[in-house]
């Protein structure tokens, strides 16, 4: 059954089943409702973006403190786990220890050795430089007495001067 008005034209159909009005129902609820789910949808777009945005820092944050911490954790487990079910032996690591003990030893011999090279020449500087005092001060004592001299010499004459001129 359909009817029509005079300014515009309403077609409205009355089902005769129950389910036929309930599906007519459902139809006209869901014409009503799709400006409110569309703008649930935008709603829902929004916040999750939103959501995007604060958990993308986050997410990279925990992956960079999963590559510090943990994963080089499990790498050294893997690695020791794989070298205990090797069949192949491992090389001997005397060598290199034998080495670097020998080089310490050595390294601590010329230590020493430049420690007492080190006091020796101090020690030597500091005779040097009693022996150069020693020697300036005999050289002045010896400049000293020269010019006692001298002066004396030339007091002297000055005087032998001075009595022949009065």
């Amino acid at each position: 059954m359909s009817l029509t008005l005079r300014r515009r034209r309403v077609v409205i159909e009355v089902p005769a089943t129950w389910m036929g009005r309930m599906k007519a129902q459902a139809v006209r609820t869901g014409h009503r409702m799709t400006p409110v789910a569309d703008q649930a949808r935008m709603a829902a777009a929004h916040r999750i973006e939103d959501a995007r945005y604060w958990a993308a820092p986050r997410l990279e944050s925990a992956a960079h403190g999963f590559e510090d911490q943990v994963a080089p954790r499990v790498s050294h487990m893997l690695t020791t786990a794989a070298r205990r079910i090797d069949p192949t032996p491992t090389r001997s690591r005397r060598w290199p220890v034998l080495v670097l003990m020998t080089g310490i030893a050595i390294g601590a011999m010329g230590y020493m050795a430049y420690r007492r090279n080190a006091q020796q020449w101090t020690e030597h500087m500091k005779e040097s430089a009693s022996d150069a005092s020693r020697w300036v001060n005999e050289k002045a004592e010896r400049t000293a007495e020269s010019t006692d001299r001298i002066a004396a010499n030339v007091s002297k004459k000055a005087d032998e001067t001075s009595r022949k001129m009065s």
